[in-house]
């Protein structure tokens, strides 16, 4: 597996995100253990030396947004109809299952704290326009947007596209950004280092230098 892609289920949803009812019958330590789950599970897709990829097939909202804010890439299917936004402060609460840390990394603090602190939802076009969402397609139906979206997808493996170097580009964008800037610029020699010695990158090379398209392995 070279690429992962999240999608929702059915024609309307990306994800509407926590079950509200269940939250608010549960006690404050068990909100406190889902919370933590949540940000484990996402930080894997962050830190996996995969692509993820968040289809955004209908409304993402709250804890929605905050999973799709863990994809690497997020390309939303263009519609009028459909909202984006975290809505949490109407409930009394924060986006606590990483979304006041992500969408400050995305667009900035001051506008993050104005998006969150209104709690307004608002257009996929918006959210392009904010650097949320990656771009938008058209597309028909649900059907022919993941079809879309899945030859997007396999666009970043082999034999036409060094897997093994996409994840190692993810890995030192989504971990280096995170660090100080002299660690990140470690981290990036340590997996030019790990590149260098791969098969795709001798394969490259060699390609590049005898002028025909190269044939990768993800090895």
């Amino acid at each position: 597996m070279h690429v992962t892609v999240l999608t929702g289920d059915g024609e309307k949803f990306f994800s509407s995100g926590a079950n509200i009812k269940m939250l608010a019958s549960v006690t404050p330590q068990f909100k406190y253990y889902f919370c933590l789950h949540a940000n484990e599970t996402l930080s894997r897709f962050e830190q996996t030396p995969k692509l993820v990829i968040a289809a955004l097939n209908g409304h993402t909202v709250g804890g929605g947004l905050e999973i799709a804010m863990a994809a690497d890439i997020r390309i939303a299917r263009k519609s009028n109809d459909f909202k984006i936004g975290l809505p949490e402060v109407a409930l009394g609460v924060l986006p606590g299952t990483g979304g006041t840390q992500r969408l400050t990394r995305l667009i900035g603090t001051s506008k993050a704290i104005e998006m969150m602190v209104e709690g307004t939802n608002f257009s996929f076009e918006v959210a392009e326009k904010m650097g949320i969402i990656y771009r938008q397609i058209e597309a028909i139906d649900t059907t022919d947007f993941m079809a879309k979206i899945y030859e997007y997808g396999k666009s970043f493996v082999p034999p036409g596209k060094a897997a093994f170097a996409v994840g190692r580009i993810k890995r030192s964008c989504q971990s280096g950004g995170q660090i100080p800037l002299e660690y990140g610029l470690a981290l990036e020699r340590e997996l030019q280092a790990e590149l260098f010695n791969s098969a795709d990158a001798k394969e490259g090379l060699k390609a590049y230098t005898e002028k025909r398209k190269a044939n990768f392995q993800a090895k």
